[in-house]
């Protein structure tokens, strides 16, 4: 007996419609992304192990699903680290490349290797999958698709400004009903540990702070403790927390809390800037507010940053998120070239769209028309027809084998087909043929060869 099939966790297959309404959504972003005038690229699925680890901090690096040598990977060991049970140790002499944790790092590695090819500032988009080795469960999977939009050489404060109206414009088409985009700064973080007397170990501020919707307030001073960040600067950090007010007038308290040489003040600026400006440019669909507690744990962030929620009563974790990175292509020797990018949580965003029942019912029309297979020369002459209407734009197609009509139909109906085309005996020696609207279950006669009835009948058909 054969063994049974199985997938691996965190990963899933899609069926037809699934693949239709991903297309979908895809389709939606792309084409908002070539609205502002991001290009596209692709990079591998995996990469060389050094390029992504050390990006992520020690949580991403953890996630890295890295890929053995090829052949006798253990001839080449580390045998000392082998024999101690040293996985760190052993990990460089038995892996050299790993799938990629996301986008960006890759991006930047493509920028530094193509940096003679492009015009700066360089707007990208891509659309590909990504791979981590998380715990599945509902939102978080361990092959998912991110979609993102990434702009280097330039550190216009304008390229966050359109990024958010791109967030707008995707959900706005999507009818998406309200969607909240939480932002913060590093520097405004930095600055906030200053003040608290732990800039010494602001990224373990940073990493725990970023675990609040997780784990809770308790659990993130908690984890805070461990980190040796004393209760003294926990008691500091109480304001923080219990922050009220406009997105502008928390910005206000928080410059009249830092120190004026702050690095906060910087980010409290930019934050403003954004404000400002996007109230003028009257968003639709998204609103800003103002989170202290968003740090976002990848490590190259280093300005403005952005996550998306899901709409309020849908329980979702963030949906879209990103921010502005200074350094990211120094990692790989081109120095001083800021970028700063978002990304929309493909996978999620699809199962919000789902439970809110927001995908067009058209999506599940697959099939525009069926033709009835009556015998030989019959199929023969509904498949010069079914020419007729692929090159019109029509999706049509032969029901393979003759059978009962009623098999036939019965077909149709699961299919979805719009429209059946019955061409017999009868009405082949009759020169014409049959179409059947399979939702009012009304008949219409066509001639066959004529030029005015072919015109006549793609009208038809397209409901013109």
């Amino acid at each position: 007996m054969g063994q049974k099939p199985n997938i691996s966790k965190g990963t899933r297959d899609f069926n037809p419609e699934q693949v239709r309404r991903r297309d979908y959504l895809m389709g939606v972003i792309r084409k908002h992304f070539q609205s502002f005038g991001f290009q596209p690229i692709e990079t591998p699925s995996f990469e060389q192990l050094s390029t992504l680890m050390g990006q992520y901090g020690e949580e991403g690096d953890r996630l890295i699903f890295k890929i053995l040598n090829s052949g006798d990977y253990l001839s080449k060991a580390n045998e000392k680290a082998l024999d101690e049970r040293d996985s760190r140790g052993l990990l460089s002499s038995i892996s050299e490349k790993a799938l990629r944790y996301d986008l960006t790092v890759p991006f930047a590695r493509y920028v530094v290797m193509h940096q003679n090819e492009l015009t700066l500032p360089f707007k990208r988009y891509q659309i590909q999958p990504v791979w981590r080795a998380d715990r599945p469960q509902k939102g978080r999977f361990r092959e998912f698709y991110q979609c993102d939009a990434d702009v280097v050489g330039s550190n216009s404060l304008w390229q966050e400004v359109e990024l958010l109206q791109i967030y707008d414009a995707v959900f706005t088409e999507l009818g998406m009903p309200s969607i909240k985009v939480k932002l913060n700064h590093r520097r405004l973080l930095a600055g906030i540990a200053q003040l608290i007397g732990e800039e010494k170990n602001v990224v373990a501020f940073t990493v725990a702070l970023d675990k609040l919707d997780k784990i809770g307030r308790e659990g993130v001073e908690k984890e805070m403790l461990s980190k040796g960040i004393d209760a003294e600067a926990l008691a500091k950090l109480a304001p923080v927390f219990e922050l009220q007010g406009t997105g502008l007038e928390k910005l206000a308290s928080l410059a009249d809390m830092c120190p004026k040489d702050s690095p906060a003040q910087q980010g409290i600026e930019d934050l403003k800037f954004l404000y400002q400006t996007l109230n003028g440019l009257q968003l639709k669909t998204i609103s800003l507010d103002i989170d202290l507690t968003l740090a976002r744990g990848l490590h190259y962030y280093t300005g403005v940053i952005f996550e998306v929620s899901a709409p309020e009563g849908v329980k979702m974790g963030s949906i879209g998120g990103g921010g502005r990175y200074d350094d990211l292509t120094g990692q790989f020797g081109l120095k001083d070239l800021s970028g700063v990018g978002i990304s929309f949580g493909l996978d999620r965003i699809y199962l919000v769209l789902e439970e809110l029942c927001l995908f067009p019912e058209a999506l599940d029309n697959t099939l525009e028309v069926l033709a009835l297979n009556l015998g030989e020369e019959e199929a023969m002459s509904a498949m010069k027809l079914l020419g007729v209407f692929r090159a019109a734009g029509l999706s049509a197609e032969l029901y393979p084998q003759v059978a009962r009509m009623q098999k036939q139909f019965k077909y149709a109906d699961k299919r979805g087909a719009q429209w059946v085309l019955i061409l017999g005996t009868e009405e082949r020696e009759q020169n014409r043929f049959l179409l059947k609207d399979m939702a009012k279950g009304e008949q219409h006669e066509f001639a066959l060869d004529s030029d005015q009835g072919l015109k006549h009948l793609l009208k038809v058909l397209r409901n013109d």
